[in-house]
């Protein structure tokens, strides 16, 4: 979409700050008032658009796409979304191992061990994981806590954990990450432990990452970066 404004502001409003383009507030797609309910997240929304040039990328915008995806589905869907990210628990990318090359599964294990046992203290019982190619199906009584957790996330906390969860293919890492256990780096070399067991075996630091790989390894960053930053401005 080309940029059809010149000057991006924001403006008390009912229930928080919205963002304005040239004097007129922006709505969400589905024609919803876009408010902030803090002054940062909303300096930081106004940036996002001022820095758009002649065309608006938004790829670009991901804290005007996280408020937007809370103001017009979470807040509309929140039940459906909420049992499809449940369902992420017993396959969640940290339980399921290899074991060659064994160089490979220490380095899952030196990653992803922490993170088992985070959960297990977390709810009072212990995850499985496996080798295998079984699907697991873990305790009942982790199901149960995931589901009180998920359940008692405000409308932001949410919004963020069901963006984390098919990023990283985890229910558990979200988790850490919205209780503030977790951070943005540490999802990040979670969700990419081959691929980083892979670059070193290829000498990727040499050679060069793959464009197609690079792209989305960046893409990752920025997004777990936005959902940081997205629940920090929320606390300022």
């Amino acid at each position: 979409m080309k940029r059809f404004y010149k000057l991006v502001s924001h403006a008390p409003a009912a229930g928080g700050y919205e963002v304005h383009l040239d004097g007129k507030p922006v709505k969400s797609p589905a024609k919803r008032a876009l408010v902030c309910v803090t002054e940062p997240l909303a300096l930081s929304i106004v940036r996002e658009w001022a820095d758009q040039g002649e065309h608006i990328d938004p790829e670009t915008m991901p804290l005007t796409q996280i408020l937007t995806t809370q103001i017009d589905v979470v807040s509309e869907q929140r039940e459906d979304m909420t049992a499809e990210v449940l369902r992420f628990l017993d396959t969640d990318l940290i339980c399921y191992r290899t074991d060659e090359p064994q160089a490979m599964a220490k380095a899952q294990a030196a990653v992803w061990d922490k993170w088992v046992e985070w959960m297990n203290a977390h709810t009072g019982a212990t995850l499985q994981t496996t080798t295998g190619l079984a699907a697991l199906k873990q305790d009942q009584i982790i199901h149960e806590k995931l589901a009180a957790d998920v359940k008692a996330m405000d409308e932001a906390d949410f919004t963020i954990y069901q963006m984390l969860v098919p990023l990283t293919g985890s229910a558990i890492l979200p988790l850490a990450f919205v209780k503030g256990q977790a951070r943005p780096e540490d999802l990040y070399e979670a969700a990419n432990v081959e691929e980083n067991y892979r670059a070193e075996i290829y000498n990727e630091d040499f050679y060069g990452t793959a464009p197609h790989q690079e792209q989305k390894q960046n893409a990752m960053r920025r997004d777990l970066r936005a959902a940081r930053e997205f629940l920090d401005f929320l606390k300022s």
